[in-house]
């Protein structure tokens, strides 16, 4: 049996943003907010949406957002 758990998210994010440095460089780095969260919002709402079983109301309380939130975002990213 294997007892390892998954490293925690904010760890696999530290190590990404680790690799992006280095690809980098030394370049300085711009707009990174803006681009470390179009980079985690559509994986985070495929995940959400298939543990949800693609029910809205179910993956949106999972998010702790309004449903039609999480539809605009589902529409923006062409998630169904």
């Amino acid at each position: 049996m294997n007892d390892s758990k998954p490293a925690p998210i904010c760890q696999c994010v530290e190590k990404a943003l680790e690799h992006y440095f280095r690809e980098l460089h030394g370049e300085a780095p711009t707009g990174l907010y803006d681009l470390v969260m179009a980079e985690a919002e559509r994986p985070l709402l495929e995940a959400v949406m298939r543990h949800a079983g693609s029910n809205q109301s179910r993956a949106a309380r999972y998010l702790g957002i309004n449903r039609n939130t999480l539809r605009k975002k589902l529409d923006l990213y062409g998630i169904e």
